[in-house]
C-alpha cells in the first residue's frame, strides 16, 4: 500500500496497543515511523529494473525477520522516553505494525515475501487497489480523534481499525463473488477460464478488472457493480510468446513469470524484447514493463533490464474511470486515448469529454 495508509495503519495499531500506558502521541509518532520502515528497501538498486522489482517487499517484509528486528526497535523508544519497565509492551505495539504492513500489502496483487528466509514465494491476494480512500480515510480519522480528544478517543481510533478491517474483508468477497462471474463470461465467449487474475481498478472495490491468459493471448475486462449481472465483455491481445525461442536463456524470463504467476507479456520494439507484467496496469499501459535488449548468443551475459513502462495520467484516467463506475460501455481507456485529438475549437466552445466522443465499443474480440 501507499506509505500514508502505512504510516496511518501503523499509527492506529500502536495506539491501540498501548492504549493508556503511555501518551497517544508517542504511541501515534512511532507506530507511523516503523509502519513506513518495510518500505525503505525500494531505495536500494540492485543494479537492474527486474531484480528492483522482485527483490521489493523482501526481507524487510518477511514476518520472521519482524520478530528479530521489534526487540531493538522496542528497546530504543522504551529507553528514549524512560519506560524501560513496558518494553515488552512496546515490543509487541511495533511488532503488531511491522506484521500488519506486511499483512496489508499481500492484500494488493504486487506480491509479498511474507515467509522469507523459508521460501521466497510472493503472495498476493489482489483485493484492493494501492491506493484506496475506503481504507485509509478510517484510520486517519480515528488517529485524529485520538490525538485531539487523548484518552477518550482510543474508543474512535479502535472502529476506526474496524472499519478499515471490515472493508479488507468485504475486499475479498467481492473479489470472490467477480471471479465467479468472470468465469462464466469467459466459458460463454469461448474464452479460457483456468488462469483468471482479478483486481481491482484504482481507489474503488466498486469497478474490478479481469484478465484471462492462455498459451498465446491474454483477455481482458471489466465489471462494475452498476453493471448488474451484464456479461463481462472482453478483448484479446497476443502474448508474443514466439519471442521466447531467442531468449531461451535469459533469466529475467521465468523470473518475472513466477514473479507474476504467467501474467506476462513480450513484444518487439525496434528489435529489442519488451516484457511486461499484466497484472498492475492496463492495456496497453503497464507500471512494470521491461526493455530486455536485443537477443543475445546461449552463454552470454545480458545486459541489465531497463524499466519502459507507462501509467495513465489521472486527468485521462479519471474520466473514463467515473464513466466505467456507473456501468457505461465505454471502449476501455487505451483505446479511448489512441483516438486522435479533435482540431482547434473556437474559445467560446467548450472541450468535450474524451469518453464522451469515443467510438463506439467495437464487438469484443475472439480467437478463432
Amino acid at each position: 500500500m501507499d506509505s500514508l495508509t502505512q504510516l496511518a495503519l501503523g499509527a492506529a495499531v500502536s495506539v491501540a496497543v498501548m492504549g493508556r500506558r503511555t501518551a497517544v502521541w508517542k504511541a501515534a509518532l512511532w507506530g507511523g515511523v516503523v509502519g513506513t520502515l518495510p518500505d525503505l528497501d525500494a531505495l536500494i538498486d540492485h543494479g537492474d529494473a527486474v531484480l528492483n522489482m522482485v527483490r521489493h517487499r523482501a526481507e524487510t517484509h518477511a514476518l520472521f525477520y519482524h520478530v528479530l528486528a521489534a526487540f531493538p526497535l522496542a528497546w530504543g523508544v522504551a529507553w528514549l522516553h524512560g519506560e524501560r519497565h513496558q518494553w515488552r509492551r512496546w515490543w509487541l505495539a511495533l511488532w503488531l505494525v511491522l506484521v500488519t504492513h506486511a499483512l496489508l500489502d499481500a492484500f494488493t496483487v504486487y506480491g509479498t515475501q511474507l515467509l522469507l528466509p523459508f521460501t521466497d514465494t510472493a503472495y498476493g491476494i489482489g483485493s484492493v487497489f494501492i491506493i484506496d480512500p475506503a481504507y485509509t480515510l478510517p484510520l486517519l480519522l480515528g488517529v485524529g480523534l485520538a490525538l485531539a480528544w487523548k484518552r477518550s478517543g482510543l474508543r474512535a481510533n479502535a472502529l476506526g481499525l474496524l472499519a478499515s478491517t471490515l472493508y479488507l474483508g468485504w475486499s475479498v468477497g467481492a473479489q470472490g463473488w467477480v471471479t465467479h462471474h468472470a468465469r462464466q463470461s469467459l466459458a460463454a465467449s469461448g474464452l479460457p477460464a483456468e488462469q483468471v487474475l482479478v483486481t481491482p481498478a484504482p481507489l474503488t472495490t466498486l469497478l474490478w478488472r479481469v484478465v484471462s491468459v492462455d498459451d498465446t493471448h491474454y483477455h481482458e475486462g471489466y465489471y462494475a457493480w452498476a453493471d448488474r449481472g451484464r456479461a463481462i465483455q472482453f478483448r484479446s491481445y497476443p502474448r508474443g510468446t514466439e519471442a521466447l525461442g531467442a531468449y531461451a536463456s535469459h533469466p529475467h524470463i521465468p523470473r518475472i513469470a513466477r514473479f507474476s504467476d504467467g501474467f506476462y507479456r513480450l513484444r518487439w520494439v525496434d528489435g529489442e524484447l519488451w516484457l511486461a507484467d499484466l497484472r498492475m496496469g492496463q492495456e496497453p499501459y503497464y507500471v512494470f514493463e521491461f526493455n530486455l535488449g536485443p537477443p543475445v548468443p546461449p552463454g552470454s551475459e545480458p545486459s541489465a533490464a531497463v524499466r519502459v513502462g507507462q501509467r495513465v495520467d489521472s486527468a485521462s484516467g479519471l474520466p473514463w474511470l467515473w464513466a466505467r463506475l456507473q456501468g457505461q460501455e465505454v471502449p476501455p481507456l487505451g483505446e479511448v486515448l489512441a483516438q486522435p485529438r479533435p482540431g482547434p475549437r473556437p474559445p467560446s466552445a467548450s472541450m468535450p469529454n474524451p469518453i464522451e466522443t469515443s467510438l463506439p465499443s467495437p464487438s469484443p474480440a475472439r480467437l478463432p
